[in-house]
C-alpha cells in the first residue's frame, strides 16, 4: 500500500518528520513516499539560516538531514512555495497527508514607542543577513523590502542595545564583537565578512527584564562569551544578589545555577583596556526607543516581579545611548493561507500533531516543529516532536481514519503542469560543491552563496568531464 505524504518545510522539523516516516516504511508493510517542499532553493531551514556561523558543530547537523533527503522514498522539492505556486487545497488533493513544518518566520514585537525607527531591527533580520539568506541579499544588491541595510548600520554604530536573554541574543553579540579574522573561519558570505570588517561597534548592552537566574542562555554559549579575545564583560555584582524567587530557581534549575556561577566569576574579573565591552543589564526593562530620524538610545527602567509573578517597571527611567537596537525577544509563527491558525499563540491548533480545523480533527493534516509548539527547545527537540506527529499520522492510517489513495506521481505532475522546475537533491549537491570551492579559493572551508541568482547558477552548473 502506498502512503504519499507532503511535508511543507525542509528545516529540521520537516526533515525529522520525513525520517520518522521512512523508518516506519522500512519496518512495516507500508510503502511511504515523502515529498519535502521548501520555498527556498536549498534545504535545512534554520540549520542553514539560523544557527550562528561560528558554531560549526551545530551547523554540521545538516549532514544528518542531508542523508534523510537523499534516502529512497524521499524527494526534495526546492524553490516551490505553497500558497504561491500551488494552494494548500491543491497540495492536499495531490497527496494523502500533509505535515506542516514551516517554522516561525516572524519576530515578536516589544510593543514600545520608537521600535520602528531606522536603526531598530529584529534579531531574525540580522541573523538572516549574516547567515546569507537570499531574502535579505537581493541579486541587485539593494536592501530587501522591509529589511534594514545592515552594513550601513554596522559601519556607523558604536553603541548597540540587544534586548533579550536567550541564545539568539548571545549569537548576535558575538557577531557584533568577534574579530573578523575569527569569523573568516566560518562559512559567512564574502560580502558579510567585508561588512563586518568595517564595524565601528565598541559597546554592546544586553537588556534582560528579569534577573540572571531567569535567563534562557545555555551555559556553553554563555561561557563562550567570556572567552572572546579583547572583550570585557561588565555587570553589576548587585544583580547577582538573589531575591527569594531567584534563589528558588537556582535551587531547582541546574542550568540556572551554572549560569549564575559563570556570571559570578565574571563579576570578579578586572575590566578596562579591552577593545570591546558587553554590558549585561539585569532587571532592566525597555520603555521606548529614543530618536527622531533614527535610533539614538533606549529609555529603560528597573524592573521587578510583583506579587502576581509579573514583571513590572519600578524606579526612575534613564537612557542608554545607542545607534543600533536589536530586538532578540523570540520568533512567531505566520499564517499560511488555507491552514488553520491561532492568532493568539501564533501556532496551528492541534492535538498530538493532528490539525484541528473548525473545531474538529482535519483528516490528512498534521503539524510539527515551531509552528506546532512555538519557538522553544533546541534543534534536537524537533526530532521527538516529529516522532509524535508521525505516530499520530500512522495510527490514523492503521485505524482507517486516513485511507491512502494518492498516486506517487500526482504532485510532480501538478508542478510540471504549472511549468515549475523544482530543485532536487542533485541540484543541492552542486550548490554544496560550489560553496566549498568558493571557500577554498579564499582559504576557507566554505563560503555561503547568499544570492538567489548565485544559488540557481550553481544548481545548473554541470560537473566537468
Amino acid at each position: 500500500m502506498h502512503l504519499v505524504v507532503a511535508v511543507v518545510g525542509a528545516g529540521p522539523s520537516g526533515v525529522y518528520a520525513a525520517e520518522a516516516l521512512t523508518r516506519r516504511s522500512r519496518s512495516e508493510d507500508l510503502d511511504v513516499r515523502v515529498a519535502v517542499l521548501d520555498r527556498l532553493p536549498v534545504p535545512f531551514g534554520l540549520v542553514r539560516y539560523g544557527v550562528a556561523p561560528d558554531h560549526p558543530s551545530i551547523r554540521s547537523i545538516r549532514g544528518t538531514l542531508e542523508r534523510t533527503l537523499d534516502a529512497a522514498g524521499v524527494t526534495f522539492y526546492g524553490d516551490v512555495q505553497v500558497g504561491r505556486d500551488l494552494s494548500v487545497e491543491e497540495l492536499r488533493a495531490s497527496v494523502d497527508a500533509v505535515v506542516y513544518a514551516y517554522g516561525a518566520g516572524s519576530d515578536r514585537r516589544l510593543g514600545i514607542p520608537g521600535e520602528d525607527l531606522p536603526g531598530s531591527v529584529a534579531a531574525p533580520e540580522l541573523v538572516t543577513w549574516y547567515t546569507g539568506h537570499p531574502d535579505v541579499h537581493p541579486d541587485d544588491g539593494s536592501a530587501a523590502a522591509g529589511h534594514p541595510w545592515v552594513p550601513g548600520l554596522l559601519s556607523t554604530a558604536r553603541e548597540v542595545v540587544v534586548v533579550g536573554a536567550g541564545n539568539v541574543a548571545l549569537d548576535v553579540v558575538r557577531v557584533l564583537v568577534r574579530g573578523v579574522d575569527e569569523l573568516a573561519a566560518t562559512d559567512m558570505p564574502d560580502e558579510v565578512l567585508a561588512a563586518l570588517g568595517s564595524r565601528t561597534v565598541t559597546d554592546v548592552h544586553v537588556l534582560a527584564r528579569r534577573g540572571p537566574a531567569y535567563t534562557a542562555f545555555t551555559t556553553k554559549e554563555l561561557r563562550e562569551l567570556g572567552e572572546l579575545d579583547d572583550l570585557d564583560v561588565v555587570l553589576d555584582p548587585a544583580d547577582l544578589v538573589l531575591d527569594e524567587s531567584s534563589r528558588l530557581v537556582a535551587e531547582t534549575d541546574r542550568v540556572a545555577a551554572r549560569n549564575l556561577a559563570v556570571m559570578a566569576e565574571w563579576a570578579q574579573r578586572p575590566t578596562g583596556g579591552a577593545r570591546h565591552r558587553v554590558h549585561l543589564h539585569f532587571w532592566t526593562s525597555p520603555l521606548g526607543v529614543a530618536g527622531t530620524d533614527r535610533v539614538e538610545g533606549v529609555q529603560v527602567t528597573r524592573s521587578a516581579i510583583d506579587a502576581e509573578g509579573l514583571v513590572r517597571p519600578v524606579g526612575d527611567a534613564w537612557t542608554i545611548p545607542a545607534q543600533l537596537v536589536v530586538r532578540a525577544v523570540g520568533y512567531r509563527g505566520l499564517r499560511l493561507a488555507g491552514v488553520p491558525y491561532d492568532e493568539r499563540t501564533g501556532r496551528i491548533p492541534h492535538s498530538e500533531g493532528r490539525v484541528i480545523r473548525d473545531g474538529a480533527f482535519s483528516t490528512g493534516e498534521y503539524v510539527t516543529g515551531w509552528i506546532k509548539r512555538g519557538p522553544t527547545g533546541v534543534i534536537g527537540t524537533n526530532r521527538s516532536d516529529a516522532v509524535e506527529t508521525v505516530a499520530s499520522l500512522l495510527d490514523d492510517v492503521e485505524v482507517g481514519t486516513l485511507q491512502p489513495s494518492a498516486s506517487p506521481e500526482a504532485l510532480s505532475g501538478l508542478l510540471a503542469g504549472r511549468g515549475l522546475h523544482p530543485l532536487g537533491m542533485p541540484e543541492w549537491h552542486r550548490i554544496d560543491a560550489a560553496e566549498i570551492a568558493r571557500g577554498q579559493e579564499h582559504g576557507r572551508p566554505r563560503t555561503t552563496l547568499a544570492h538567489r541568482g548565485e544559488l540557481l547558477a550553481a544548481a545548473d552548473e554541470q560537473p566537468p568531464g
